[in-house]
């Protein structure tokens, strides 16, 4: 089981230099944990990549197929509540940005604050940090 950020989820909807290290992470776990913002992180980031004319709309329709498989399969963490009370305690001792801070204080509910349970999908380097720091492994092999 791992807790995909958003900037992993993207690589395995379009082509990038981290698609094969993710295929290669999904297949060989499909456990998926998720945050619930992180689909609109995800499209937000297609939609962006077809205004910019870096992917056509074919490959859009096909990518947003996908994503929509991937989280229809995923444990996705809901209680905002919680999140948003770890994610203000993360902002206070990270230099993150209040998404990233979602996205690890959702690992965080998800694991009971247990950073040995689950280990992070991300190529966010604040979020990989500041992850690191809270005790999670991130992009293990």
């Amino acid at each position: 089981m791992r807790f995909w950020d958003s900037s992993a989820i993207v690589p395995l909807l379009v082509l990038e230099k981290e698609t094969e290290a993710c295929v290669k992470a999904l297949q060989s776990d499909q456990e998926i944990i998720v945050w619930t913002m992180s689909k609109i992180e995800v499209f937000s980031a297609l939609c962006r990549r077809l205004r910019e004319g870096s992917i056509k709309e074919h490959l859009f329709d096909s990518a947003k197929k996908r994503m929509n498989h991937f989280f229809d399969i995923a444990f996705e963490v809901i209680s905002v509540p919680k999140v948003k009370d770890r994610a203000l305690r993360l902002l206070q001792v990270h230099p993150l940005r209040a998404a990233d801070a979602m996205q690890l204080a959702a690992v965080l509910v998800a694991t009971q604050e247990d950073t040995s349970r689950v280990p992070i999908m991300s190529f966010d380097d604040r979020l990989i940090q500041a992850a690191k720091r809270e005790g999670f492994a991130v992009n293990p092999d």
